[in-house]
């Protein structure tokens, strides 16, 4: 991200800031099997691409939360009584996760954009839709590169530094 340093903020784009090393998802992983992948990378979403390699879908812990809403809701409904308990600060027990393929519980409304659109457009789109993340593809639609609010904080705290 050395670009931040000779730019100024708003002229910045997702070239410049985005994390070009992307995690994957393929569409027909299960969601434990993603889970796990999100939870050893340590990140909290990735794209889900179909057998071409486009971008289809995200995965994000939002979607596993979702999950877990909807299966103590069943519970809770079926009149069975039950010790689970979810919480926002709680972790999800991984192994608990169904082996249904991803494209089940994915969003399919993917915010997504080219190399070249400007960090503050991305920060609109993050701020309006609710997300931290806009994934950045190439023209056939295949991931090069995701920007997070991480990215773009980390690019607004260095051209700080340098003013």
């Amino acid at each position: 991200m050395t670009t931040t340093k000779t730019k100024r903020l708003l002229d910045l784009t997702a070239a410049d800031v985005m994390s070009r090393e992307v995690l994957t998802i393929p569409h027909h992983m299960s969601l434990r099997a993603a889970a796990h992948r999100l939870a050893q990378a340590q990140v909290s979403g990735a794209p889900v691409l179909d057998d071409n390699g486009r971008c289809v879908g995200v995965l994000s812990t939002t979607d596993l939360v979702a999950w877990v809403d909807r299966s103590a809701k069943a519970v809770h409904q079926g009149g069975a009584e039950s010790a689970f308990v979810c919480s926002d600060w709680q972790m999800i027990d991984l192994d608990e996760v169904p082996d249904d393929e991803v494209s089940r519980y994915m969003t399919t409304d993917v915010v997504a954009t080219r190399p070249e659109a400007r960090i503050a457009e991305m920060a609109r789109w993050m701020v309006d839709a609710h997300i931290h993340r806009v994934i950045i593809l190439d023209p056939e639609e295949r991931p090069v590169g995701v920007v997070s609010s991480t990215d773009i904080l980390a690019a607004l705290a260095t051209c700080a530094s340098h003013e």
